[in-house]
Parts: C-alpha cells; structure tokens; sequence
C-alpha cells in the first residue's frame, strides 16, 4: 500500500487570509517527514484562468468571488515559499473546492499506486472537507493531520475534527503521524 500527503490550498493568498505560523510549521513538518520517508507529497492549488471563466455565476462560492478571482496575480497562486516546492515536486491545479474536483488528482494517485491519503489544507471546512468527502467515496484510506489545517471559524474546525472528520478518516496531529513513519 503506498502512502501520499496532500498539502491543499496552502498557496500564498489563502496563507496570508487564513493561515497562522502554527499550522504552517505543522505542514511543513509533514512535508519534511514525508520527503525523507519517500512519500509523495502533491500540493493542491486552485487557480484559474485570465477572467476566471470556470467561475459559473449560478456557484454560490466562486461565481461571487469572480471578480476578485478573475486576475489573480501568479504569485498569489503559488505554492507558499515555506514547503521549498521544486521543479521535480507534483502541482495540482483544481478549479472548485474538493482537490479533485477540475484537476487530475484522481488520475495521479492511481498511477502513483495510492491507495492511503494524509490530508493538510486551509480551510478545514472547505478543501479539507470537501477533498475527505470524495476521497472516501472513492476508498481511499484517510487520514487528517489536525494542527495542519485551520479555518475561518474556529468552532466548525472544531466540530469538523472532533465529530465528523472521525467518522471516515483517523483525526491525529502532525507529531504523532510523523512518529507512526518509524
């Protein structure tokens, strides 16, 4: 069985509104325990075109951030600068919430051999959930390294990992992950 870490959304835009110094040092913690143990590591973005034309008006999320989406600049789309991504590191780009959704990411996984998933993302109630939903659809093993994700609204990140996150993924911190590698 083999093992990937998804890093989701934490590109600078959404780092810089959402984002704190603790769960970036816990991503990147991951990354790092990953990189060293061989375990691919895929970072999530979503991006869009020039004018966000994927950006439908009739999605209650995106279509009325249109305007703010429909010229973000390159770098806030980046992978933020703390996980060191290289040329040789995998990039999805998705187009809606869940980091399968508009992007190759199942497709990869299967050619990867993925069979277990370790999630990371901002925000807890957006791609972190909507990427564990659809991943367990899809049977893929689960689980969710709590102080690598954060949210808007600290009680629906509470609620999330506490109450439903634990009904289709094990809900752990980035340390004791990381010790369960060894």
């Amino acid at each position: 069985m083999s093992t990937a870490l998804l890093v989701m959304d934490y590109q600078n835009s959404i780092v810089d509104r959402l984002g704190t110094e603790e769960v970036l040092a816990a991503a990147t913690a991951a990354v790092s325990a990953a990189r060293e143990r061989g375990i691919p590591v895929v970072c999530v973005r979503v991006a869009f075109r020039p004018g966000a034309p994927e950006a439908a008006p009739t999605n209650k999320m995106f279509g009325r951030m249109r305007e703010r989406i429909a010229y973000q600049t390159p770098e806030s789309t980046q992978i933020h600068s703390a996980f060191g991504v290289g040329d040789d590191d995998i990039v999805v780009t998705k187009l809606r919430v869940s980091a399968f959704a508009g992007s190759d990411l199942e497709v990869l996984l299967r050619g990867l051999e993925v069979r277990d998933l370790v999630l990371a993302g901002i925000a807890t109630s957006g791609v972190v959930l909507s990427t564990l939903r659809q991943a367990a659809d899809l049977d893929f093993g689960l689980t969710v390294l709590a102080d690598a994700c954060s949210d808007g609204d600290p009680e629906v990140h509470r609620v999330l990992l506490e109450k439903v996150f634990p009904r289709q993924a094990e809900v752990t911190t980035t340390a004791e992950w990381t010790a369960s590698l060894s």
